[in-house]
């Protein structure tokens, strides 16, 4: 499998992602922001966590109109897969490709710990290594992961199935740790090709480093 990973000025996470992707067998590229075509035969872009462009306007704002973003949307019109992880899904959201928009933590404080996760649906590339009421345990960091989308806007998310995984504690009992409606920890476009979570599962794939839940979400991508 062909993966491009993008890099913005403050994206953070670029390296682990590669690594993750690599360590399950994948060839791996990173592509830089300002290029404006993405290598052939790319099976999955992943935009990785971090704060582009310092998230001094907005998180996900700025990086939205980067060079790469108009092959990504194009790559995705045409069912490509796209997966967003923490800032990588505010772009996303950012960017259209995805309904909804983030908000500050409720808190106001940045969360930085592993929580657990339900899933919700997993007839999609990205989880259907798992199965639903799953819970895995992964790593959060951010400061904007407050998932904010009107009442229609939920509805229409529950009746397409594009809601994907939602905070729980270890028992599966849904919890709301940053303020997001319904729990929401990420959701998919209608189409199921577009993935975006705010936690970090490049980051849980090895034991040693404390978990490897991350593995089986990763390995969905991989026919």
């Amino acid at each position: 499998m062909n993966v491009a990973v993008l890099q913005f000025p403050g994206t953070n996470c670029e390296y682990d992602t590669k690594y993750a992707f690599e360590k399950l067998g994948a060839n791996v590229q990173i592509i830089w922001h300002k290029d404006t075509k993405l290598p052939e035969n790319i099976d999955l872009i992943v935009i990785p966590g971090g704060f582009s462009y310092g998230d001094y306007l907005r998180s996900g704002a700025i990086a939205r109109f980067a060079n790469i973003m108009e092959s990504v949307k194009e790559f995705a019109s045409k069912g490509g897969k796209v997966l967003g992880i923490c800032n990588g899904f505010q772009i996303l959201l950012e960017a259209g490709l995805l309904p909804g928009a983030m908000k500050r933590n409720d808190s106001l404080h940045f969360i930085s710990k592993y929580n657990h996760l339900k899933v919700i649906e997993n007839e999609n590339s990205f989880l259907n290594k798992l199965k639903k009421d799953d819970v895995v345990n992964i790593p959060i960091a951010h400061h904007d992961g407050n998932y904010f989308i009107d009442a229609e806007g939920l509805k229409e998310l529950e009746s397409n199935e594009q809601i994907l995984l939602k905070y729980c504690d270890e028992k599966g009992n849904l919890l709301n740790i940053n303020g997001s409606v319904s729990n929401i920890a990420g959701i998919c476009n209608k189409e199921k090709n577009v993935y975006g979570l705010m936690p970090h599962p490049e980051r849980a794939i090895e034991t040693l480093l404390g978990c490897d839940d991350g593995v089986k979400m990763l390995e969905g991508f991989f026919k």
